[in-house]
């Protein structure tokens, strides 16, 4: 150890623990400035997407798998419905539910926000090979599924829904993670 690192042996600037919290903290910042353009905020964003992958799921399952409480959850597509973004579409086994869909609107603005998050990314990563981009979404996906996150779903859901407890530590996770697309 030199006088210029600390007890862990790192130098100053941080741990990793850090260096994800400063990286990930400023990468949503970008994010949500860059869709504000698309008239969206993040939870926007991430409702359309968990629609978009898996269309025809009732509002109720969707609410669940983001972590948000029904009655917000009702709102957040009731704002997107009222753009002409989503559709509610009444269950044919169970009339009690509805299930969530893409208008043709919602659609098009799909194809931007996965432009804009290309760009995001793009900008993000700038400066790192494709091998090392490789690299980093393995040791990332590995530390996700460790932290037992759910794929695809931001963690600041939860401030949607303070009741929400953070997951329990998934310490039986596999040492590859999943695929994540």
């Amino acid at each position: 150890m030199t006088s210029q690192t600390g007890p862990s042996g790192r130098r100053g600037g941080g741990g990793i623990a850090f260096l994800l919290a400063q990286i990930g903290a400023h990468a949503a910042q970008r994010f949500a400035e860059r869709i504000a353009g698309l008239d969206l905020t993040p939870p926007q964003a991430g409702l359309l997407r968990a629609i978009a992958t898996q269309p025809g799921r009732s509002q109720q399952v969707v609410a669940t798998q983001l972590g948000v409480p029904p009655s917000r959850f009702v709102h957040l597509v009731d704002a997107l419905e009222q753009r002409g973004l989503v559709r509610r579409q009444r269950n044919e086994t169970d009339r009690r539910l509805y299930a969530l869909h893409l208008t043709a609107e919602g659609d098009e603005l799909m194809a931007k926000l996965h432009a804009t998050g290309a760009a995001h990314e793009e900008d993000i990563c700038a400066g790192l090979t494709t091998d090392q981009r490789h690299a980093l979404r393995v040791a990332l996906q590995h530390i996700a599924t460790r932290q037992g996150l759910t794929p695809g779903v931001h963690p600041g859901y939860r401030r949607l829904n303070p009741t929400t407890k953070r997951p329990v530590r998934n310490r039986h996770a596999p040492d590859e993670p999943a695929a994540h697309t």
